[in-house]
């Protein structure tokens, strides 16, 4: 692990899977939504998968931890990310698995080639519009609202870079829902499976994950929901053993 990778006011966080990232505070640092995306994907031994958005190389190297898949790539836009994912990945000497490529998502087609991955992951900027308050600091802004690429942009773009068969994985917001599943059927992506996480027990769901198939048949799975905490500052089960602590 070599230390110099590290730049000033960066720090580097302990995945607690024998991995670790380097985040930088004054950028977009990743959250829960990136770790649940991660446990819901699923990657067979000898896939080959894209992330999208892939900000600081998160879900690469989560997902290279806990599957066999044969190669990662992540797709970042904004340069000083990428560059900062690259380093994590030297730092975790996962070069030989994990590829990061800057560039734009609109551009995915023309980069990698149509039907060149078994497996797309992508965590999205959520906000439209009004939505939300955009942030100053544009390196966030850019992660959170949809300033440089839209729902339709990932999607098709995604619908256009998987196999036939291939599954794409989505973490959102439910107050999208309606919208991502018909841009997903018009983009021939199926929806095959879904779990609505929730903050609490008795609160509203403020996520949802969503698997669908390049090609699939039309019928989906609703799994049963996953509740992020007991009690404030108490994670449940389900969440203690998705980070690995139980």
């Amino acid at each position: 692990m070599n230390k110099d990778l590290v730049k000033e006011n960066e720090r580097v966080d302990d995945l607690q899977n024998g991995c670790y990232v380097i985040q930088d505070r004054e950028k977009f640092c990743f959250g829960m939504d990136a770790v649940l995306l991660s446990g819901f994907t699923k990657v067979k031994e000898g896939e080959k998968v894209l992330d999208m958005c892939t900000g600081t190389g998160i879900i690469p190297i989560l997902l290279s931890a806990k599957t066999k898949g044969k190669n990662f790539t992540g797709i970042e836009i904004q340069e000083d990310c990428a560059q900062m994912a690259e380093r994590s990945v030297k730092y975790n000497g996962l070069e030989d698995r994990i590829q990061i490529i800057q560039g734009d998502i609109k551009e995915a087609v023309s980069i990698f080639g149509a039907a060149s991955f078994h497996v797309i992951t992508c965590n999205p900027p959520y906000m439209i519009g009004a939505h939300g308050l955009t942030n100053p600091h544009m390196p966030k802004a850019i992660a959170r609202h949809e300033i440089l690429c839209t729902l339709e942009d990932v999607v098709s773009q995604a619908a256009r870079v998987l196999g036939d068969r291939g599954r794409f994985y989505m973490v959102h917001r439910p107050f999208r829902l309606a919208e991502i599943m018909n841009v997903l059927t018009r983009y021939k992506l199926e929806p095959k499976r879904m779990q609505m996480v929730y903050p609490y027990i008795d609160k509203e769901p403020n996520m949802v994950l969503i698997e669908a198939v390049k090609g699939g048949n039309p019928r989906i799975t609703v799994e049963r929901p996953l509740i992020v905490y007991e009690k404030p500052g108490v994670y449940t089960k389900s969440i203690l053993e998705l980070y690995g602590m139980v």
